[in-house]
């Protein structure tokens, strides 16, 4: 193994069974057909259950309503970038060559992303618990109040809260379509609200983008209607 990725696990406080896990949770799309998007997509999910058993123990008195606002803070783009930075992601994440050229190494959106991919490749090599570890661990330094509520709310965020102060499922993403080069590409999402049979789509340059993007339309919609 690399050294440099030898390092990361020390950093990570984690040493790889399968060390093609980290290898893949590196690999941007536009560097090899083995990348990290499925990874990226489980270590969404590890991430958020994570977070939210960490916020559930943290801040035991706040209600549901808080608890989402401060787990969206700590979830978005901007925490996970750092993130990423912190532990040297640029320095090891593998991309094309016009990636390379186009800054992608530093782009928010694709460390963001890889560091969710590391996260779902912890939890395919030891577990969830060795997984829900790791996030404890990166989120150390991070401060965590009921005050973080007071940030301003993404399309994403604001669409939750309206849904769960009328006691509704949360909203399903579907990414519909991707499109254009490696280094280029753009994603259309679909954000479905099931119970009010309302659905819209969205687009970007990175899923998350596009998933803000389709939150953002469904919240006009709503808005429209009353």
């Amino acid at each position: 193994m690399l050294p440099a990725l030898v390092s990361l696990q020390q950093r990570l406080q984690h040493a790889f069974s399968n060390p093609a896990l980290l290898t893949r949770a590196l690999t941007h799309r536009s560097a090899s057909s083995d990348h990290n998007e499925r990874l990226e997509f489980l270590g969404d999910s590890v991430l958020n259950l994570a977070v939210s058993s960490l916020l559930y123990e943290r801040l035991a008195s706040q209600p549901e309503g808080d608890l989402s606002r401060v787990r969206a803070n700590m979830v978005k783009q901007d925490t996970l970038h750092g993130l990423a930075v912190k532990l040297g992601l640029p320095q090891v994440l593998r991309v094309g060559e016009g990636e390379a050229r186009s800054g992608g190494k530093t782009r928010p959106s694709m460390l963001a992303d890889a560091l969710e991919a590391v996260i779902g490749a912890v939890y395919l090599d030891a577990g969830f618990q060795a997984a829900t570890e790791l996030v404890w661990r990166l989120f150390e330094g991070v401060e965590i109040s009921p005050q973080m509520q007071a940030a301003s709310r993404d399309a994403k965020t604001a669409l939750q809260e309206w849904l769960q102060g009328r006691r509704m499922k949360l909203p399903e993403y579907r990414v519909v379509e991707t499109t254009g080069a490696a280094h280029r590409q753009s994603f259309e999402v679909e954000c479905r609200i099931g119970e009010l049979a309302l659905a819209a789509r969205g687009s970007g340059a990175s899923r998350r983008a596009a998933e803000q993007s389709a939150a953002a339309a469904v919240l006009a919609q709503l808005q429209a209607k009353k």
